[in-house]
């Protein structure tokens, strides 16, 4: 009785950042659920396997578009190509982030702007653009991936941090707003997930200890353990969920 509430046969979903990590896992549980799926992110090369990967074993329609969301004409394209590709968009997961470190004295102009643009105002332009559509539908679903970073902290991590808190009152102010007209808006806040970007931290003995001994269950997460709670605040299962910020942390925030 349950199973039909999951079903996102007939809608149409953009992830950022989906050509890999917790992007490419979180496209794919959208695919497997029924949804056809744009995919963006800046290179070319990176996005066709991706998408071929996302769409193999299911009946779902996908498209891929290169876009450096950095830049606000880029992102304000792909708005409207997204649409192009597959039909109106029904659900947008913002995905794309990027991570500048340096201690507050160091930070450079040109780093805080690009990591701000990034994480913070293409979600908001994304969000602009495709809010009005899916209002007017009477659907929709807006999810935010920010981090436990945007709530706890660590030295160096600045732009990030204020950039992922940023997303969690977004996402506070946006749901309010589009409450009555059947969107909901949600963020999900990972914590220390295994994808190609932190590679780095799992071959260094001290940051792992140091991210292992933060994390309750004592692991780090796995991309496809982002799934389930993708597919409950994109479907309808998820209806009277809103404004809510849902941590996949393995315990982190809970300490």
């Amino acid at each position: 009785m349950t199973i039909p509430l999951f079903d996102l046969s007939g809608r149409n979903a953009l992830v950022t950042g989906g050509s890999k990590g917790l992007g490419l896992a979180m496209a794919r549980t959208l695919a497997r659920a029924g949804a056809n799926v744009v995919i963006a992110a800046r290179h070319a090369g990176e996005l066709e396997p991706a998408l071929a990967s996302i769409l193999a074993g299911t009946g779902s329609r996908g498209a891929w578009l290169v876009a450096d969301l950095a830049r606000r004409d880029e992102v304000e394209g792909l708005a409207r190509r997204a649409g192009e590709s597959l039909g109106p968009i029904d659900i947008l997961v913002n995905n794309a982030g990027i991570n500048r470190v340096a201690p507050t004295e160091q930070v450079q102009d040109a780093d805080w702007d690009q990591v701000l643009a990034v994480n913070l105002s293409a979600p908001m332009i994304l969000s602009r653009a495709l809010a009005g559509p899916m209002k007017q539908r009477g659907w929709g679903r807006i999810i935010h991936i920010s981090s436990v970073f945007g709530v706890v902290s660590r030295s160096g991590r600045n732009a990030y941090s204020s950039t992922k808190a940023g997303l969690i009152g977004l996402t506070h102010s946006m749901a309010l707003e589009l409450a009555p007209h059947g969107v909901t808006v949600n963020a999900i806040l990972p914590g220390p997930f295994e994808t190609p970007l932190t590679a780095a931290f799992l071959a260094d003995p001290a940051q792992n200890q140091w991210v292992i001994e933060r994390v309750p269950m004592g692991r780090w997460g796995r991309p496809e353990e982002l799934a389930g709670p993708l597919l409950l605040l994109a479907s309808d299962a998820g209806s009277y969920i809103t404004g809510t910020t849902l941590a996949v942390d393995g315990g982190w925030l809970a300490q």
